[in-house]
């Protein structure tokens, strides 16, 4: 292994044996060759460390670290504590790279000193990999510290490069956060820091949607969020204060279509949509994708309680 490479790429792994194969071969892949890969086996209860030492057996620039369990923040963490690369770049276990992934990067971080975090375009994919033809269009410069309280540009932790040096200053992500932990560092980063968080307009990730879930999960997406607000509130209450009402409503509103993308009863998304015009009204209205998202959740509710009605079960007879 390069004594001093780079790029440091860190995969948080936990019972991720069913895709990791397809992870690692998207490193492999890489175009730019300079790079370490540290994957961080979280306690995992499957194969998932038997897979990682074929790999280690093959590339010297591999290496599995096996840990007890303690979620996607510590192993990160970790990883991040043992990167030697000048760049850290993080990759979820179920998802791939396109080949150009880490030069591209590598040359705009160089390229631009006043970059602390860059991102780039992601490729949404299902589940079995085949792609959704759906790219992300999120904004990619001049992005302000309270634009990370309504939403993550970058999509997925998949998609970061943060200097090492900024990573460690920074203290890393937050532990206690279980969900939007991403969000939280990233608006430390752009309120804490004289570093620019800037896009590349690349499409340089595919990202893998599961459509499954459990009502349960909005939940705790829900809840992580909170605790992510109020974290950022401690640095900045005026900001926070100023924003919270609509990022809010933001919120709820991508909560409440996950419903729909997951097939969960739609009681579930017609509370998300009815605290988000709670939340704020104003925003619901004028935003077109919001309004679309609550009529489509109000009318899934309306058919679904007249399909329960017996009285339209005996006329359908």
């Amino acid at each position: 292994m390069n004594s001093k490479p780079t790029i440091s790429v860190v995969i948080p792994a936990y019972n991720a044996a069913h895709y990791l194969t397809d992870t690692i071969h998207s490193v492999l892949a890489q175009s730019y060759t300079d790079w370490e890969l540290l994957i961080i086996n979280d306690g995992s209860t499957d194969t998932t460390e038997s897979v990682v030492n074929r790999y280690c057996q093959q590339d010297g620039r591999i290496q599995l670290v096996t840990k007890e369990n303690g979620g996607v923040s510590s192993s990160r963490n970790l990883g991040a504590t043992l990167a030697k690369g000048e760049l850290i770049a993080f990759l979820d276990a179920d998802d791939k790279w396109l080949p150009n992934k880490l030069a591209v990067h590598a040359e705009y971080m160089h390229s631009h000193p006043e970059v602390g975090v860059s991102f780039a375009r992601v490729e949404l994919m299902n589940s079995d990999g085949s792609s959704m033809n759906k790219l992300t269009s999120n904004q990619l410069t001049q992005l302000q510290p309270q634009e990370f309280l309504y939403s993550n540009p970058t999509v997925t932790t998949s998609n970061v490069v943060i200097r090492r040096d900024l990573f460690h200053k920074m203290q890393g992500f937050d532990q206690t956060i279980n969900h939007s932990e991403d969000m939280e560092l990233l608006f430390r980063i752009a309120s804490c820091s004289d570093f620019k968080i800037e896009g590349i307009n690349q499409t340089l990730v595919q990202y893998r949607i599961h459509n499954t879930g459990l009502s349960s999960t909005l939940k705790n997406m829900e809840d992580g969020w909170k605790k992510m607000l109020e974290k950022a509130r401690q640095l900045h209450p005026d900001l926070v204060s100023k924003h919270y009402a609509s990022a809010y409503a933001s919120q709820l509103q991508y909560l409440a279509r996950q419903t729909l993308r997951l097939g969960l009863p739609p009681e579930l998304g017609v509370d998300f949509v009815n605290r988000a015009f709670q939340a704020d009204w104003g925003l619901m209205i004028r935003q077109r994708r919001s309004m679309l998202i609550a009529i489509t959740i109000y009318a899934t509710y309306f058919v679904s309680r007249l399909s329960a009605n017996p009285v339209m079960k005996s006329l359908v007879k």
